[in-house]
């Protein structure tokens, strides 16, 4: 008598490669139904929450919760409301964001802001004295050394840093203060010029 093409005989599937078969079956099922709920619910968060920052920026305290992975740029524009420094290239190249840290021109765009705990923190929003501007931001002004005005922030605290150092600074000490500082609209002789004119800039 022939096997039943029907039967289990008919298509040589045993038992034991029946029991196999669907074994697997079962192990892909699980597989695919825990990718799929992890595409849904997202991987588990990792890293440490917002910490208690303390800040010194223009001689007032500023206290924020923030992530580890904050960078003084975006703690001082998105956590205190100071606007005057801006993002150009977010990676420490344009100088558009920089801030004085101790007297130190720093990138604040890559610097953390829990590593400058404790030290004094400068940036553009704190030059001006009320309504009459820092000798620095009058200079920029009166030598029209400004075009799209995105980098002048930095560019200012640069010269500030500068000027606080050397106050009478010789071409090349300007030239080298401002050198990690870029213009994109190519104002560069203007701010030559201004950085030049001021004279007598006391630290602080």
């Amino acid at each position: 008598m022939a096997s039943d093409p029907e039967s289990p005989e008919g298509v040589g599937l045993s038992r034991r490669n029946f029991l196999k078969s669907t074994g697997v079956v079962g192990l892909a099922v699980t597989i695919v139904s825990s990718a799929d709920a992890e595409a849904q619910t997202g991987p588990p968060a990792v890293g440490p929450g917002e910490v208690p920052v303390r800040l010194n920026v223009n001689g007032r305290q500023v206290n924020l919760m923030i992530e580890p992975r904050v960078t003084l740029l975006d703690a001082l524009r998105m956590r205190a409301d100071m606007t005057g420094n801006k993002r150009g290239c977010d990676r420490g190249a344009c100088g558009a964001c920089t801030m004085l840290v101790d007297g130190r021109p720093v990138y604040a765009c890559s610097t953390l802001a829990i590593e400058v705990q404790g030290k004094q923190i400068r940036n553009v929003d704190g030059l001006a004295n009320g309504s009459t501007l820092h000798p620095v931001q009058q200079a920029f002004c009166d030598k029209d050394a400004l075009m799209c005005g995105f980098c002048t922030p930095g560019f200012i605290m640069a010269s500030v840093g500068l000027l606080e150092k050397h106050p009478n600074p010789t071409p090349e000490q300007i030239k080298k203060g401002l050198d990690g500082n870029i213009c994109r609209c190519g104002t560069f002789p203007r701010i030559f010029e201004a950085v030049s004119s001021v004279k007598g800039v006391t630290r602080g």
